[in-house]
Protein backbone atom coordinates (compact mmCIF):
# COMPACT_ATOMS: atom_id res chain seq x y z
CA UNK A 1 0.00 0.00 0.00
CA UNK A 2 1.15 3.74 -0.75
CA UNK A 3 2.16 5.83 2.05
CA UNK A 4 0.17 9.13 2.08
CA UNK A 5 2.87 11.92 2.38
CA UNK A 6 1.77 14.05 5.26
CA UNK A 7 2.95 17.95 5.21
CA UNK A 8 2.85 19.35 8.73
CA UNK A 9 2.76 23.33 8.93
CA UNK A 10 3.46 23.71 12.65
CA UNK A 11 4.77 20.61 14.09
CA UNK A 12 6.12 21.63 17.16
CA UNK A 13 2.57 22.82 18.42
CA UNK A 14 -0.34 20.95 19.93
CA UNK A 15 -1.53 19.60 16.75
CA UNK A 16 2.01 18.69 15.50
CA UNK A 17 3.11 16.70 18.01
CA UNK A 18 0.01 14.65 18.03
CA UNK A 19 0.01 14.35 14.37
CA UNK A 20 3.24 12.79 14.71
CA UNK A 21 2.35 9.98 17.51
CA UNK A 22 -0.09 9.32 14.71
CA UNK A 23 2.34 8.24 12.00
CA UNK A 24 4.55 6.82 14.71
CA UNK A 25 1.91 4.56 15.48
CA UNK A 26 0.54 3.91 11.88
CA UNK A 27 4.39 4.12 10.08
CA UNK A 28 2.88 1.79 7.01
CA UNK A 29 0.34 4.66 6.08
CA UNK A 30 2.32 7.89 6.42
CA UNK A 31 5.49 9.56 5.32
CA UNK A 32 6.38 12.70 6.71
CA UNK A 33 7.19 14.93 3.41
CA UNK A 34 7.73 18.38 5.06
CA UNK A 35 7.27 20.21 8.43
CA UNK A 36 7.55 23.55 9.56
CA UNK A 37 8.32 25.54 12.99
CA UNK A 38 8.45 29.06 14.46
CA UNK A 39 11.10 29.16 16.94
CA UNK A 40 11.13 25.87 19.30
CA UNK A 41 14.39 24.68 17.56
CA UNK A 42 15.32 22.01 19.41
CA UNK A 43 12.08 19.99 19.60
CA UNK A 44 12.37 20.98 15.61
CA UNK A 45 15.57 19.23 15.05
CA UNK A 46 14.53 16.29 17.27
CA UNK A 47 11.45 15.66 15.04
CA UNK A 48 13.80 16.02 11.75
CA UNK A 49 16.43 13.28 12.91
CA UNK A 50 13.47 11.00 13.60
CA UNK A 51 11.19 11.40 10.84
CA UNK A 52 13.80 12.31 8.33
CA UNK A 53 11.40 15.08 6.13
CA UNK A 54 12.52 16.32 2.38
CA UNK A 55 12.19 19.60 3.87
CA UNK A 56 11.97 21.11 6.92
CA UNK A 57 11.31 25.18 7.38
CA UNK A 58 12.19 26.77 10.25
CA UNK A 59 10.47 30.49 10.06
CA UNK A 60 12.42 32.11 12.63
CA UNK A 61 15.84 32.66 10.90
CA UNK A 62 17.18 33.73 13.83
CA UNK A 63 16.81 30.05 15.04
CA UNK A 64 18.64 28.41 11.44
CA UNK A 65 21.99 28.12 12.78
CA UNK A 66 21.47 26.67 16.22
CA UNK A 67 18.97 23.88 14.02
CA UNK A 68 21.59 23.58 11.41
CA UNK A 69 23.95 22.50 13.67
CA UNK A 70 21.94 20.26 15.45
CA UNK A 71 20.59 18.17 12.18
CA UNK A 72 22.53 14.72 11.83
CA UNK A 73 21.41 14.60 8.01
CA UNK A 74 21.70 16.18 4.89
CA UNK A 75 17.86 17.28 4.80
CA UNK A 76 17.39 20.38 3.57
CA UNK A 77 16.58 23.38 5.94
CA UNK A 78 14.96 26.35 5.05
CA UNK A 79 14.60 29.73 6.72
CA UNK A 80 11.72 32.25 6.33
CA UNK A 81 8.11 32.40 6.66
CA UNK A 82 7.31 33.12 3.15
CA UNK A 83 8.43 29.45 2.33
CA UNK A 84 5.26 28.69 3.72
CA UNK A 85 3.21 28.32 0.27
CA UNK A 86 5.72 26.37 -1.20
CA UNK A 87 5.54 23.51 1.39
CA UNK A 88 1.20 24.00 1.65
CA UNK A 89 1.28 23.18 -2.70
CA UNK A 90 4.51 20.49 -2.60
CA UNK A 91 3.33 18.38 -6.02
CA UNK A 92 4.28 15.20 -4.20
CA UNK A 93 2.00 16.29 -0.75
CA UNK A 94 -1.02 13.95 -0.37
CA UNK A 95 -2.36 15.72 2.37
CA UNK A 96 -1.34 19.15 3.97
CA UNK A 97 -2.20 20.06 8.18
CA UNK A 98 -2.25 23.20 8.58
CA UNK A 99 -1.88 23.32 12.54
CA UNK A 100 0.05 26.92 12.12
CA UNK A 101 -1.82 29.53 15.17
CA UNK A 102 -3.50 32.49 14.27
CA UNK A 103 -3.60 34.55 10.73
CA UNK A 104 -0.54 33.17 9.85
CA UNK A 105 -2.10 29.99 8.69
CA UNK A 106 -5.06 32.09 6.49
CA UNK A 107 -2.80 32.29 3.02
CA UNK A 108 -1.63 28.59 3.34
CA UNK A 109 -5.26 27.02 3.16
CA UNK A 110 -5.66 29.37 0.45
CA UNK A 111 -2.36 27.91 -1.02
CA UNK A 112 -2.94 24.37 -0.53
CA UNK A 113 -6.72 24.67 -1.73
CA UNK A 114 -5.58 26.32 -5.58
CA UNK A 115 -3.12 23.21 -5.62
CA UNK A 116 -6.10 20.88 -5.14
CA UNK A 117 -4.44 19.55 -2.50
CA UNK A 118 -6.47 17.57 0.40
CA UNK A 119 -6.34 19.82 3.39
CA UNK A 120 -6.78 18.82 7.01
CA UNK A 121 -7.90 22.21 8.67
CA UNK A 122 -6.43 23.22 12.21
CA UNK A 123 -6.14 26.69 12.24
CA UNK A 124 -9.43 28.37 13.07
CA UNK A 125 -8.40 31.66 11.56
CA UNK A 126 -8.51 30.52 8.28
CA UNK A 127 -12.33 29.80 7.94
CA UNK A 128 -12.56 32.73 10.64
CA UNK A 129 -10.56 35.68 9.10
CA UNK A 130 -11.42 34.94 5.34
CA UNK A 131 -14.19 31.99 4.99
CA UNK A 132 -15.37 33.34 1.87
CA UNK A 133 -12.89 33.38 0.06
CA UNK A 134 -11.41 29.66 0.89
CA UNK A 135 -15.25 28.29 0.38
CA UNK A 136 -14.97 30.12 -2.92
CA UNK A 137 -11.55 28.60 -3.65
CA UNK A 138 -12.82 25.08 -2.65
CA UNK A 139 -16.12 25.39 -4.60
CA UNK A 140 -13.71 26.10 -7.86
CA UNK A 141 -10.92 23.31 -7.20
CA UNK A 142 -10.84 19.45 -6.89
CA UNK A 143 -9.35 20.51 -2.97
CA UNK A 144 -11.16 18.76 0.21
CA UNK A 145 -11.20 20.34 3.29
CA UNK A 146 -11.46 18.04 6.28
CA UNK A 147 -11.92 20.04 9.66
CA UNK A 148 -9.62 18.96 12.18
CA UNK A 149 -11.04 20.80 15.61
CA UNK A 150 -12.78 18.26 17.81
CA UNK A 151 -16.31 19.84 17.28
CA UNK A 152 -16.08 20.27 13.72
CA UNK A 153 -14.95 16.58 13.33
CA UNK A 154 -17.80 15.79 15.04
CA UNK A 155 -20.45 17.12 12.98
CA UNK A 156 -18.40 16.43 9.84
CA UNK A 157 -18.88 12.70 11.07
CA UNK A 158 -22.52 13.08 12.51
CA UNK A 159 -23.22 14.38 8.42
CA UNK A 160 -21.26 11.77 6.93
CA UNK A 161 -24.55 10.07 4.99
CA UNK A 162 -26.97 12.54 5.59
CA UNK A 163 -28.92 15.43 2.84
CA UNK A 164 -28.07 18.76 3.89
CA UNK A 165 -30.91 19.90 3.54
CA UNK A 166 -32.56 17.94 6.55
CA UNK A 167 -30.28 19.40 9.13
CA UNK A 168 -32.37 22.08 11.22
CA UNK A 169 -29.68 22.69 13.92
CA UNK A 170 -25.68 22.46 14.76
CA UNK A 171 -25.45 22.14 18.73
CA UNK A 172 -21.73 22.99 19.46
CA UNK A 173 -20.65 22.22 23.16
CA UNK A 174 -17.74 23.72 24.82
CA UNK A 175 -15.99 22.73 28.19
CA UNK A 176 -17.06 26.35 29.19
CA UNK A 177 -13.18 26.66 30.48
CA UNK A 178 -11.81 27.21 33.91
CA UNK A 179 -14.20 30.03 34.91
CA UNK A 180 -17.68 28.53 33.77
CA UNK A 181 -18.64 29.05 37.44
CA UNK A 182 -17.13 32.54 38.03
CA UNK A 183 -19.40 35.33 38.40
CA UNK A 184 -18.72 38.51 36.51
CA UNK A 185 -17.25 40.07 39.15
CA UNK A 186 -14.81 37.55 39.93
CA UNK A 187 -13.86 37.76 36.25
CA UNK A 188 -12.13 41.29 37.21
CA UNK A 189 -9.48 39.72 38.72
CA UNK A 190 -8.64 36.91 37.17
CA UNK A 191 -4.99 35.85 37.05
CA UNK A 192 -2.87 34.76 34.04
CA UNK A 193 -2.17 31.56 35.56
CA UNK A 194 -5.71 30.79 36.20
CA UNK A 195 -6.54 31.65 32.35
CA UNK A 196 -4.00 29.03 31.41
CA UNK A 197 -5.06 25.88 33.44
CA UNK A 198 -8.02 24.32 31.60
CA UNK A 199 -9.59 21.56 33.17
CA UNK A 200 -9.95 19.36 30.11
CA UNK A 201 -7.51 20.01 27.21
CA UNK A 202 -3.77 20.48 26.96
CA UNK A 203 -3.15 22.95 24.27
CA UNK A 204 -0.91 26.16 23.43
CA UNK A 205 -1.35 29.48 25.16
CA UNK A 206 -3.20 31.26 22.47
CA UNK A 207 -6.00 28.51 22.28
CA UNK A 208 -5.81 28.35 25.84
CA UNK A 209 -6.79 32.20 26.72
CA UNK A 210 -9.32 32.09 23.57
CA UNK A 211 -11.13 28.52 25.38
CA UNK A 212 -11.25 30.92 28.79
CA UNK A 213 -13.08 33.72 27.26
CA UNK A 214 -14.74 31.26 25.01
CA UNK A 215 -13.67 33.62 21.82
CA UNK A 216 -12.70 29.72 21.09
CA UNK A 217 -16.23 29.05 20.72
CA UNK A 218 -16.71 32.21 18.97
CA UNK A 219 -14.73 31.55 16.12
CA UNK A 220 -15.86 28.04 15.83
CA UNK A 221 -19.36 29.24 15.53
CA UNK A 222 -17.82 31.15 12.53
CA UNK A 223 -16.20 28.03 11.11
CA UNK A 224 -19.06 25.61 11.37
CA UNK A 225 -21.28 28.60 9.43
CA UNK A 226 -18.63 28.47 6.50
CA UNK A 227 -18.17 25.09 6.47
CA UNK A 228 -20.91 23.68 6.41
CA UNK A 229 -23.13 26.64 4.86
CA UNK A 230 -25.37 26.90 8.36
CA UNK A 231 -26.81 30.20 9.32
CA UNK A 232 -25.10 31.27 12.24
CA UNK A 233 -28.88 31.68 14.18
CA UNK A 234 -28.78 28.09 13.64
CA UNK A 235 -25.68 27.05 15.67
CA UNK A 236 -26.59 26.77 19.59
CA UNK A 237 -23.80 27.37 21.82
CA UNK A 238 -24.21 25.00 25.25
CA UNK A 239 -21.70 24.68 28.10
CA UNK A 240 -20.76 20.72 28.06
CA UNK A 241 -18.18 20.52 31.09
CA UNK A 242 -17.42 16.71 30.36
CA UNK A 243 -16.37 17.29 26.97
CA UNK A 244 -17.77 13.97 25.95
CA UNK A 245 -20.42 15.45 23.25
CA UNK A 246 -18.40 17.10 20.67
CA UNK A 247 -21.27 18.35 18.50
CA UNK A 248 -24.49 17.63 18.06
CA UNK A 249 -26.47 17.64 14.83
CA UNK A 250 -30.51 18.09 14.72
CA UNK A 251 -32.72 17.08 11.75
CA UNK A 252 -36.08 18.23 10.76
CA UNK A 253 -37.27 15.32 11.99
CA UNK A 254 -36.89 16.21 15.74
CA UNK A 255 -34.15 13.40 15.80
CA UNK A 256 -30.22 13.95 16.62
CA UNK A 257 -26.59 12.66 16.44
CA UNK A 258 -23.86 13.19 18.60
CA UNK A 259 -20.09 12.20 18.82
CA UNK A 260 -18.94 11.31 21.87
CA UNK A 261 -15.58 10.19 23.13
CA UNK A 262 -13.07 11.18 26.03
CA UNK A 263 -11.54 14.42 25.25
CA UNK A 264 -8.20 13.81 22.94
CA UNK A 265 -7.03 15.76 20.13
CA UNK A 266 -5.77 12.63 18.25
CA UNK A 267 -9.23 11.09 17.26
CA UNK A 268 -10.04 13.95 15.00
CA UNK A 269 -6.18 14.69 13.45
CA UNK A 270 -6.26 10.86 12.64
CA UNK A 271 -9.89 10.50 11.72
CA UNK A 272 -9.00 14.00 9.29
CA UNK A 273 -5.54 12.24 8.11
CA UNK A 274 -7.25 8.84 7.21
CA UNK A 275 -10.67 10.08 5.94
CA UNK A 276 -12.44 8.65 4.48
CA UNK A 277 -11.37 5.63 6.06
CA UNK A 278 -10.55 5.16 10.09
CA UNK A 279 -7.32 3.78 11.58
CA UNK A 280 -6.74 2.14 15.11
CA UNK A 281 -5.54 4.46 17.46
CA UNK A 282 -4.05 3.42 20.73
CA UNK A 283 -6.29 5.83 23.34
CA UNK A 284 -8.47 5.48 26.03
CA UNK A 285 -12.41 4.50 25.31
CA UNK A 286 -15.35 5.48 26.87
CA UNK A 287 -16.43 2.53 29.83
CA UNK A 288 -20.50 2.72 29.18
CA UNK A 289 -20.57 -0.49 31.30
CA UNK A 290 -19.94 2.50 34.19
CA UNK A 291 -22.43 5.65 35.57
CA UNK A 292 -21.76 8.89 33.52
CA UNK A 293 -23.00 12.14 34.32
CA UNK A 294 -23.68 14.44 31.06
CA UNK A 295 -24.53 17.77 31.89
CA UNK A 296 -25.67 21.02 29.45
CA UNK A 297 -26.52 25.04 29.84
CA UNK A 298 -26.69 27.85 28.00
CA UNK A 299 -23.73 30.33 27.42
CA UNK A 300 -23.69 33.42 29.46
CA UNK A 301 -22.95 36.12 27.02
CA UNK A 302 -22.38 38.43 29.73
CA UNK A 303 -19.44 36.55 31.26
CA UNK A 304 -18.30 35.55 28.02
CA UNK A 305 -18.93 38.22 25.70
CA UNK A 306 -16.49 37.17 23.17
CA UNK A 307 -19.09 34.34 21.94
CA UNK A 308 -21.78 37.32 21.20
CA UNK A 309 -19.21 39.59 19.39
CA UNK A 310 -18.20 36.01 17.23
CA UNK A 311 -21.83 35.75 16.18
CA UNK A 312 -22.50 39.34 15.54
CA UNK A 313 -19.38 39.55 13.27
CA UNK A 314 -21.48 36.99 11.22
CA UNK A 315 -24.54 38.59 10.74
CA UNK A 316 -22.15 41.96 9.80
CA UNK A 317 -20.43 40.16 7.06
CA UNK A 318 -17.41 41.28 5.09
CA UNK A 319 -14.46 42.15 7.21
CA UNK A 320 -16.02 41.90 10.59
CA UNK A 321 -15.07 38.66 11.45
CA UNK A 322 -11.51 39.75 10.09
CA UNK A 323 -11.31 42.78 12.34
CA UNK A 324 -12.90 40.08 15.05
CA UNK A 325 -9.94 37.76 14.51
CA UNK A 326 -7.04 39.94 14.28
CA UNK A 327 -7.96 42.15 17.85
CA UNK A 328 -8.29 39.02 19.48
CA UNK A 329 -4.88 37.69 18.34
CA UNK A 330 -3.55 41.11 19.89
CA UNK A 331 -5.54 41.33 23.14
CA UNK A 332 -4.87 38.10 23.90
CA UNK A 333 -0.45 38.45 23.40
CA UNK A 334 -1.23 41.56 25.57
CA UNK A 335 -2.83 39.69 27.97
CA UNK A 336 -0.10 36.99 27.88
CA UNK A 337 2.59 39.69 28.32
CA UNK A 338 0.60 41.15 31.39
CA UNK A 339 0.07 44.39 29.57
CA UNK A 340 -4.51 43.87 30.23
CA UNK A 341 -6.43 42.30 32.45
CA UNK A 342 -8.57 39.48 31.36
CA UNK A 343 -12.01 41.13 31.11
CA UNK A 344 -10.31 43.93 28.81
CA UNK A 345 -9.76 41.22 25.75
CA UNK A 346 -13.43 41.19 24.86
CA UNK A 347 -13.28 45.22 24.95
CA UNK A 348 -10.36 45.13 22.82
CA UNK A 349 -12.22 43.40 20.20
CA UNK A 350 -15.42 45.57 20.80
CA UNK A 351 -13.88 48.50 20.35
CA UNK A 352 -11.72 47.03 17.01
CA UNK A 353 -14.89 45.97 15.46
CA UNK A 354 -16.52 49.68 16.14
CA UNK A 355 -13.84 51.59 14.89
CA UNK A 356 -12.35 49.53 11.58
CA UNK A 357 -14.04 50.53 8.07
CA UNK A 358 -15.88 47.17 7.18
CA UNK A 359 -17.38 48.22 3.80
CA UNK A 360 -14.83 48.31 1.06
CA UNK A 361 -15.19 45.01 -1.38
CA UNK A 362 -13.48 41.70 -0.24
CA UNK A 363 -10.21 40.54 -1.59
CA UNK A 364 -7.07 38.91 -0.04
CA UNK A 365 -5.40 41.89 -0.31
CA UNK A 366 -7.88 43.83 1.55
CA UNK A 367 -8.06 41.29 4.02
CA UNK A 368 -4.76 41.49 5.02
CA UNK A 369 -4.58 45.16 4.95
CA UNK A 370 -7.92 45.01 7.41
CA UNK A 371 -5.99 42.85 9.39
CA UNK A 372 -2.73 44.78 9.65
CA UNK A 373 -4.52 47.53 10.42
CA UNK A 374 -6.80 46.42 13.07
CA UNK A 375 -3.63 45.11 14.93
CA UNK A 376 -2.10 48.57 14.91
CA UNK A 377 -6.13 49.76 16.80
CA UNK A 378 -5.58 47.01 18.96
CA UNK A 379 -2.78 46.96 19.90
CA UNK A 380 -3.15 50.97 21.04
CA UNK A 381 -6.26 50.36 22.94
CA UNK A 382 -5.52 50.80 27.08
CA UNK A 383 -2.15 52.28 26.68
Amino acid sequence: MKKKKLVILGSTGSIGTQALEIVRQHPDQFEVLAISANTNWKLFSDQINEFTPKFALICNSDYYSDLRSNISSSIKIISGEEHLPALATLDEADIILNSLVGFAGFESTLNAIQANKKVALANKESLVAGGEIIMKELKQSNAELIPVDSEHSAMFQCMAGEDMKDIEKIVITASGGPFRNHTVDQLKKVTLKEALDHPNWDMGDKITIDSATMMNKGLEIIEAHWLFGIPVEDIEPVIHPQSIIHSIITFKDGSSKAQMGPPDMKVPIIYALGYPDRLPLKTPRMDWGKTHSLTFSPVDFQKFPCVRLAMESISKGGFAPTVLNAANEIAVERFLNREIGYIQIPKIVKQSLANIDLNDSLSLDKIKEIDKETRAFAASIFK
